[in-house]
């Protein structure tokens, strides 16, 4: 059986996947509608809906997939697919399951990364393919993701029934949740193809570098040069991607692939949710060119920097203390922990090393609080004229602070008592001395 167990009452949590399955389809294409064709105003967008009425309104501004969409979609998809099996990677070891699965995988995310990056603007040097292109049919993408992934999501949900690849899976007994939290942790298709490695890692964050890179390929054929706001904004963005694949086996020991599963709240968000959503504040700088000038520019790129690399330091830190056993050297000390003992579903007791020192002796989940901070630094860019753009902002910060709150009661159920004592210890969730 799936773990029904839910973190917030049950009213709370089935009002909140409904609204999520039915009310994230329609505001991707709001957003991209209001990005590129309503300059940025929610209420130009929220004046046209009322003019023409909502569902005709809708109508209208939903584009339908087309067939230049779905070649790009299939032709990237198939590109890192390709790159995820055929590349060379080390072997490397996921935690293991509540039943005693150990994931296994291949680590070659930052070889695809590179190559990806490289055979992209050697497309469009060469002039072989215009990245424009990509932009200009960016409304028929996102349809296009929002209907295909659905579908997929189908398929993982039947996978699940009919076909699992591991013994980490199973049914909640109610379709709602097992649609949208997923039936399988650890899906893959034959031996070697990790379904949340691809949709998570080379379809949903590799896409989001590719589009940062296309909006300022975009702004610069559009203008004739590009704004040192863009310019900001995809240092800062392709410095966090690169982050993310330098550190790209350290995310498969977390929340999203070792304890979600893959369903519509994964996989369809790292689909669609970050392709559209987590590029928002480039697509809207594309046609809001802001010129920061030298100074207030270089002042925001290097405080970005800094907290990407405070971000990566944070989890760099926990997979070496995890990797030595806890012998090494946080901050120049030997690291203070706590062992914590569990037991796996089919009974057999395990231990863990909880980290109580370095950038995790001041919070529970301190990495939340510079990646936040990262997001908001390249949005700033964009400045204030309109709210849009800083939507990812909060809404990352919403969903930081829920999953501090999902993996805390996670955390407190498997480890008991010893959880316990870590929090007495390190006494805030995410940011020191309020919360």
């Amino acid at each position: 059986m799936g773990d029904t167990r839910m973190v917030h009452p049950a009213l709370v949590t089935y009002t909140s996947m409904i609204s999520l399955l039915t009310l994230c389809p329609p505001f991707v294409i709001l957003l991209w509608y209001t990005m590129v064709h309503a300059d940025g105003s929610v209420l130009h967008t929220f004046d046209y809906l009322k003019k023409q009425g909502l569902f005709n309104g809708l109508k209208s501004i939903w584009p339908s997939p087309s067939l230049v969409a779905w070649k790009i979609i299939a032709c990237f998809g198939a590109f890192e697919a390709l790159l995820q099996l055929v590349l060379h990677g080390k072997r490397f070891e996921g935690p293991i399951s509540p039943t005693g699965n150990i994931p296994v995988y291949k680590a070659n995310g930052l070889q695809a990364y590179a190559i990806t990056l490289i055979t992209y603007l050697g497309l469009w040097w060469f002039q072989i393919f215009d990245p424009s292109i990509v932009y200009d049919h960016l409304g028929e993408i996102y349809s296009a993701l929002v209907v295909g992934s659905l579908v997929f999501c189908v398929f993982l949900y039947l996978k699940g029934h009919v076909a699992p690849s591991l013994t980490d899976s199973g049914s909640s007994g109610n379709p709602i949740v097992d649609f949208y939290w997923g039936m399988e942790l650890y899906p893959r298709i034959g031996k070697n193809f990790d379904i949340k490695v691809f949709t998570n890692c080379r379809f949903g964050m590799m896409s989001w570098a590719v589009l940062a890179l296309t909006y300022c390929i975009k702004q610069y054929e559009q203008n004739k040069q590009v704004a040192d706001s863009m310019l900001v904004y995809t240092i800062l963005t392709l410095a966090y991607v690169t982050k993310f694949f330098l550190w790209e086996s350290g995310y498969w020991c977390t929340m999203d692939i070792a304890h979600d599963r893959a369903g519509f709240y994964i996989c369809w968000g790292c689909l669609v949710w970050v392709p559209s959503i987590y590029t928002s504040p480039g697509m809207y700088l594309v046609n809001h060119p802001v010129n920061l000038g030298s100074k207030l520019a270089v002042s925001i790129l290097l405080a970005g920097l800094v907290c990407i690399y405070i971000n990566y330091d944070c989890d760099r830190q926990r997979q070496v203390f995890r990797k030595t056993n806890g012998r090494c050297l946080i901050w120049g000390k030997p690291p203070s922990k706590i062992e914590a003992t569990y037991f796996t579903t089919k009974g057999e007791s395990k231990t863990n090393l909880l980290l109580t020192s370095g950038w995790w002796g001041l919070s529970r989940h301190f990495h939340y609080v510079p990646e936040i901070l990262a997001a908001f630094f390249w949005t700033i860019p964009a400045l204030f004229n309109h709210f849009l753009p800083y939507f990812y902002v909060i809404f990352l910060t919403i969903l930081l602070l829920d999953r501090a709150k999902r993996d805390d009661d996670r955390c407190s159920s498997k480890y008991g008592k010893y959880w316990k004592l870590y929090c007495t210890e390190v006494r805030y969730r995410v940011l020191p001395g309020v919360y």
